[in-house]
C-alpha cells in the first residue's frame, strides 16, 4: 500500500507525464492549420531589408512596414498603431537613457596609401559603419592599438588626429581613442574564435555616445578579421598606412523611438491581457535577432485575426496585445508611458493587469545549420508563476506534432527550459510583476554579425515557437473552471519540482563548504529553503489569476489550498534532512536550532527590517548604481568580491524588493535563487542606490525613514 506521503511525492511525476494536454485539441489543430512559418519567413525576409538602428528613420520605416501589414491583415485604426516616444541622446526614461536619433546616407573606408583600394562601403554592407557615427572626411595615418578599450593600449603611441586600428567593441574604443586621446576615427575589428573560424565575418558595433559625447562623437567603421590582419600585418611590416574615411549624412539628431503596437480585444474581461513582444531593431539584415521574432509574433497576429474573423475560433475572452519595440530603451519608453502595465499580483485594486508576456528573441535559427537549440528561459523566483508550466506543456505538444514546411528543414525539435539568465526586454516586463517567458537560441555564431541572414532562418522552427506562443496565450486568454484545474496541477507540479531542484543547489552548495565552514553556512541556507518555498507559493496565487472564478469555496480554491499545503510540506522535510545530514556533525540541533519564518514578508528573527521604497520604475540601467557613486565607491562593482557585479543579480535583488521585503528577506531569497551571499554585501547595494537617490530605505518600526 503506498502510503499517503510517498502518493503526494509522486503527483509530480505524473502530471508531468501528462503535459501537452492543457490545450483543446480542436484549437490546436486550428492553430497547427493556421499558423505559418513559410508566412513569418517572409516576414523576416522583409524587416531585414530595413537598417533598424534604435531611433532612426530607418527603424521607423520598419515600423510603419508592420502596421501597413497589420491593416493588410484586417487590424483597423483602433487596434493598430504606431507611438513614439523622443529620442534624442539626452532624454531618460527612467533610469535608462534614450539613443539619439540617427541617419546617414553612405559611408566609405578607402586605403590611399601604400596602394589605392576601397576597403568597405555603407550602405551596401550596413555593419561596415559604426551605428551612431556622425558625419565626416578624413584622411590621416592608422595607428595599431591592440584591443583599443584599455587605457593601457594607448601607452607611448600618437593617435592624435589619425585613424585607430584595434579589436575592440567601436564603442568602447571610440570612447578612449577619440574622446580621450584626440584620435580623427576608429577602425575595428572581430577577433574572437568565430573571427578564426569566419574570418569574412564583420561584427555589429556602436558609439551609444552619451549625452556630453554627442557634439564630439566622430565616426568608425567595422572590418572582417581578414581585412583587419592584413591592415596590421602592413603596419607590423613598417609600411605607412594612410586611409580615407567618409561618413555623408544628417549622423546624430532628435527623432522618436517608434512602438508598433496591436491588439485583439477580449470578449469578456479586455482589462485582462496577454501579451507579445519582440524587438524590432537591429542592424540590416540581423535576420535571426531579432527579425524572425518580429516576424513570428506578426505571424501569430495575422493567424489569430483570420480564425476569429473567419468565425473558426471565437473572439478570446482575455484581450491580446502584441508589441514591436526597440530593444530595452523602446520597452521602457513604452512601459514608462503605461504605468498600468502591471502583473497581476502586484496591486490589488489594479483595473488593468497583463497575465503574461510571451517574448520572443531569435526564434528562427536553422538548428542543423546552426548547430543550435530552443531555449525557453524562465521567469526568476520573485515573478513565479504558472507561465512556466504552460510554455512546458505546449512545448511538449509541439514536440508531438510534426511541423513541416516546403522550404523548411527537416530536423527534429530540440528543446530546453532554462532558469532565468536575463538578456533580453522581458527583464523589463519582469520587473513589472510580470510572469514572462523569453524565447530564443544558443548557441549562434551568427550573433550581432554580418553572417545573420535569411537563409539561416528556418520555416519549421519559425512556426514551432509560433504553436508554443500562441498556444500559452490563447489557453491562458481562455481558461474555464476544468482548465483551472488542470492548471493547477501543472503549476503545482513545476513548482514542486522547481523547489526540490532548488533545495538540491543549496544542499550543493553546503556540501562543498570547508567542514569547518559550514556551520556559518547552515541557518543561511536553511533560511535560503524557507525564502524559495515561499517565494513559489506565489505560483497558486498566478493560477487563481489565471482562472474564472476568485470564489474561496470552489473546487480550485480548495486544490490550491491543499497544493499550497504540499509545497510547505515539502519545504519542511528539506529543511529537517538539511539539518539532519549537516546539524549534527556541527553540534546543531535539528529539530530546535534552525531558525526560518513562516511569512516572507514578516522576516526573520534578527534580520535587517528595512523596506525598499522605490523611487523610479523597472529595472535600472546597467551601469548603475556605479555611473553615479564616487571613483572609490564605484570600484567596488567591478572587483572580484562583489557578488552583484553582473546586472542581472542587480536585477533579482531589485525584484525581491518590489515585494516589499525587507533587506534580511532580499539576502535569504538571494540565497535560495543565486548562491549564498551576505546580509553585509546586500545592504551595501542598496545603501549604494538611496545615496544616489534611487531608493529610500525605509525602518517600519521608525516613524521617518531613516535616510532620505
Amino acid at each position: 500500500m503506498i502510503g499517503p506521503l510517498a502518493l503526494f511525492l509522486a503527483l509530480p511525476a505524473l502530471a508531468r507525464a501528462q503535459q501537452g494536454t492543457l490545450l483543446d485539441p480542436a484549437v490546436r489543430s486550428l492553430l497547427a492549420e493556421e499558423l505559418s512559418g513559410e508566412i513569418a519567413k517572409e516576414h523576416v525576409i522583409a524587416i531585414t531589408r530595413h537598417h533598424r538602428i534604435q531611433g532612426s528613420r530607418g527603424y521607423h520605416e520598419a515600423a510603419e512596414w508592420v502596421l501597413a501589414k497589420l491593416r493588410a491583415y484586417g487590424f483597423d485604426e483602433e487596434h493598430a498603431w504606431i507611438e513614439t516616444y523622443p529620442s534624442d541622446g539626452k532624454i531618460h526614461y527612467q533610469t535608462w537613457q534614450a539613443p539619439s536619433g540617427w541617419h546617414v546616407d553612405s559611408a566609405e573606408l578607402r586605403m590611399l596609401e601604400p596602394r589605392e583600394e576601397r576597403i568597405v562601403g555603407f550602405p551596401e554592407i550596413a555593419m561596415s559603419l559604426v551605428t551612431y557615427s556622425n558625419p565626416g572626411d578624413v584622411t590621416a595615418e592608422l595607428v595599431w592599438v591592440g584591443d583599443g578599450s584599455r587605457e593601457s593600449d594607448y601607452a607611448g603611441k600618437d593617435v592624435a588626429g589619425k585613424f585607430v586600428l584595434a579589436t575592440g567593441y567601436g564603442g568602447s574604443v571610440h570612447r578612449l581613442a577619440v574622446l580621450a586621446h584626440g584620435a580623427a576615427a576608429v577602425v575595428c575589428y572581430l577577433d574572437d574564435e568565430r573571427a578564426a573560424e569566419h574570418p569574412d565575418m564583420l561584427q555589429y558595433t556602436g558609439m551609444w555616445p552619451k549625452p556630453d559625447e554627442l557634439e564630439r562623437t566622430t565616426f568608425g567603421f567595422n572590418l572582417t578579421n581578414r581585412q583587419g590582419e592584413r591592415l596590421r600585418a602592413l603596419l607590423e611590416s613598417g609600411e605607412k598606412v594612410v586611409l580615407r574615411g567618409k561618413v555623408e549624412g544628417i549622423g546624430l539628431e532628435s527623432f522618436v523611438m517608434s512602438v508598433v503596437v496591436a491588439k485583439i480585444d477580449g470578449a469578456t474581461r479586455p482589462g485582462e491581457e496577454l501579451l507579445f513582444s519582440a524587438h524590432l531593431d537591429h542592424p540590416k539584415e540581423s535576420a535571426n535577432d531579432n527579425a524572425s521574432g518580429s516576424g513570428a509574433i506578426l505571424d501569430v497576429a495575422r493567424g489569430l485575426r483570420a480564425l476569429i474573423d473567419a468565425k473558426r475560433l471565437a473572439a478570446p475572452q482575455r484581450t491580446l496585445r502584441f508589441l514591436w519595440v526597440p530593444e530595452w530603451h523602446g520597452t521602457m519608453a513604452y512601459l514608462d508611458g503605461h504605468e498600468d502595465v502591471l502583473g497581476p499580483t502586484r496591486s490589488a485594486d489594479q483595473e488593468s493587469l497583463v497575465l503574461a508576456n510571451l517574448n520572443l528573441d531569435m526564434v528562427g535559427e536553422d538548428t542543423e545549420k546552426l548547430h543550435s537549440r530552443l531555449i525557453l528561459t524562465e521567469s526568476p523566483l520573485a515573478v513565479a508563476g504558472a507561465l512556466d508550466a504552460v510554455i512546458a506543456d505546449m512545448a511538449t505538444m509541439v514536440d508531438a506534432i510534426d511541423v513541416r514546411t516546403p522550404r523548411g528543414s527537416r530536423g527534429s525539435f530540440h528543446y530546453r527550459q532554462v532558469p532565468f539568465s536575463g538578456g533580453s526586454e522581458y527583464m523589463m516586463f519582469l520587473n513589472r510583476g510580470i510572469p514572462s517567458v523569453m524565447f530564443s537560441h544558443d548557441p549562434d555564431y551568427t550573433h550581432h554579425t554580418s553572417e545573420d541572414t535569411p537563409d539561416k532562418v528556418d520555416p519549421v522552427e519559425l512556426e514551432r515557437c509560433e504553436l508554443i506562443a500562441a498556444g500559452a496565450a490563447w489557453f491562458l486568454a481562455n481558461v474555464d473552471e476544468p482548465g483551472a484545474m488542470a492548471l493547477a496541477w501543472a503549476a503545482s507540479a513545476d513548482a514542486l519540482a522547481r523547489f526540490d531542484e532548488g533545495a538540491r543547489a543549496v544542499r550543493a552548495r553546503l556540501a562543498d563548504l570547508a567542514p569547518d565552514a559550514v556551520g556559518k553556512r547552515l541557518e543561511e541556507a536553511d533560511e535560503a529553503l524557507v525564502a524559495l518555498g515561499a517565494l513559489l507559493e506565489r505560483v497558486f496565487e498566478h493560477v487563481q489569476a489565471c482562472a474564472p472564478s476568485p470564489r474561496e469555496d470552489s473546487p480550485l480554491a480548495r486544490l490550491l489550498r491543499e497544493q499550497r499545503a504540499g509545497l510547505r510540506e515539502r519545504v519542511g522535510n528539506a529543511r529537517r534532512a538539511l539539518a539532519l545530514e549537516f546539524g549534527h556533525a556541527n553540534g546543531i540541533d535539528p529539530e530546535g536550532s534552525m531558525r526560518g519564518f513562516t511569512e516572507l514578508q514578516a522576516g526573520l528573527e534578527r534580520p535587517d527590517a528595512r523596506i525598499v521604497l522605490r523611487r523610479t520604475r523597472g529595472p535600472l540601467a546597467f551601469d548603475l548604481p556605479e555611473r553615479a557613486l564616487p571613483p572609490e565607491r564605484a570600484a567596488w562593482y567591478s572587483a572580484k568580491e562583489c557578488p552583484f557585479r553582473d546586472s542581472e543579480r542587480r536585477f533579482a535583488l531589485l525584484n525581491f524588493a518590489n515585494l516589499g521585503l525587507p533587506l534580511g528577506a532580499i539576502r535569504a531569497a538571494c540565497s535560495a535563487e543565486l548562491g549564498f551571499v551576505s546580509q553585509a554585501d546586500v545592504n551595501r547595494f542598496f545603501e549604494d542606490l538611496q545615496d544616489v537617490g534611487l531608493v529610500v530605505l525605509r525602518d517600519p518600526s521608525a516613524k521617518t525613514p531613516s535616510k532620505d
